[in-house]
């Protein structure tokens, strides 16, 4: 099976690029496809990332994948197409942009019995608009020479303890924000601007870079411990391309916070059916795929993340970082709270660094 993959620029025309089909028995409890049945997927996700779930998902039930990958922007293209639109099945990451797609009136709801006995309540939108996939950590990545410690929680980040010797990326981006909004929810809006104020206070610059620059400082000696996504530790560790990544990710160790309590904040990747998905029948049998224990398995593989489905193991690299103890905080508290979230990154002036 080949995917020709066209990447879309800000005002790029879209190209929908087809997979060849394979023809194989599908599972009792799916329907096979008649032969040139079609789902379309706008993917926010990498298509190299999502190729060996739909390579599977084709040779199953030999239904064409054509996959358009929108790196921004996904929501407003499906709305500005309207009810002509191709888009069956949104692929995407954080439960930020699947609750703007929800928003944005893009999306459409889907009960079935099969995927939510395969997916848990708290990583279902309740209306049915979006169900997560995978999981992701948001953790505390620190040095294998400075810290000591291996458990670690993140009210304790704000302890002066630590002062000067933090780094990570924006407040305002949506990974913090989505830990941010989860610390609302488990503390309140004054307990939390508190906190956020504590950690700013203990960075050592201000917030800036991604997660693997978080990694790189932390070997460089800038940090001792940072704020980051368990599978780009995946990702540095088997970046043959860069191999300089590999060092970076060799200086760190994985630190789950909370474990011992609440457990640690997660966040997703997810899918949802467009709201005038022309073939709304493969939609869901591409739904019910992906939210399969084979699916499940290759695409928590193939991205360093971890199923959602209970049951189905992470991959042995994930599962070397140690044991997830996964905050059980439904993802739509986050949701819920993410303005209130972003609000109070501006009002303690979070990235604007340290203020003493």
């Amino acid at each position: 099976m080949t995917i020709r993959i066209s990447r879309r620029g800000a005002t790029a025309a879209m190209a929908i690029v087809s997979a060849l089909a394979f023809s194989a028995p599908f599972a009792a409890s799916r329907s096979p496809a008649l032969a040139g049945e079609e789902v379309n997927i706008y993917s926010a996700r990498e298509p190299e990332l999502i190729k060996p779930v739909l390579d599977a998902f084709t040779a199953e039930t030999g239904i064409t994948a054509n996959v358009v990958f929108l790196n921004k922007g996904l929501a407003e293209r499906i709305a500005a197409e309207g009810r002509n639109s191709p888009a069956d099945v949104i692929l995407t990451v954080d439960i930020g942009r699947l609750d703007e797609v929800h928003s944005a009136g893009v999306t459409q709801p889907v009960s079935d019995p099969q995927i939510d006995a395969d997916i848990p309540a708290q990583y279902r939108e309740p209306g049915g608009n979006w169900f997560a996939l995978t999981t992701r950590a948001r953790v505390v990545y620190a040095s294998r020479e400075r810290v000591a410690q291996d458990a670690i929680t993140y009210e304790e980040l704000a302890d002066p303890k630590w002062k000067g010797r933090i780094c990570t990326r924006s407040g305002q981006h949506v990974y913090s924000i989505g830990l941010f909004a989860s610390m609302l929810a488990h503390h309140g809006a004054e307990a939390t601007e508190t906190w956020l104020a504590g950690v700013r206070d203990n960075l050592v610059r201000k917030p800036d870079g991604n997660d693997r620059g978080q990694a790189k400082g932390i070997y460089s000696g800038e940090c001792d411990i940072a704020l980051g996504n368990t599978y780009y530790v995946g990702q540095m560790m088997t970046n043959d391309k860069e191999p300089e990544q590999k060092e970076w990710a060799a200086a760190i160790k994985v630190l789950f916070p909370n474990t011992a309590d609440r457990g640690t904040h997660v966040n997703v990747s997810g899918m949802a059916m467009a709201a005038n998905a022309p073939h709304r029948d493969n939609a869901l049998t591409l739904m019910r795929f992906l939210a399969s224990d084979e699916a499940q398995r290759i695409y928590a593989e193939q991205v360093y993340e971890y199923p959602v489905k209970p049951g189905v193991p992470p991959s042995e690299l994930v599962a070397s970082w140690g044991t997830l103890h996964a905050d059980t905080l439904p993802l739509a508290d986050i949701a819920r709270n993410r303005k209130a979230a972003s609000e109070l990154v501006d009002k303690v002036g979070f990235d604007s660094g340290p203020a003493s």
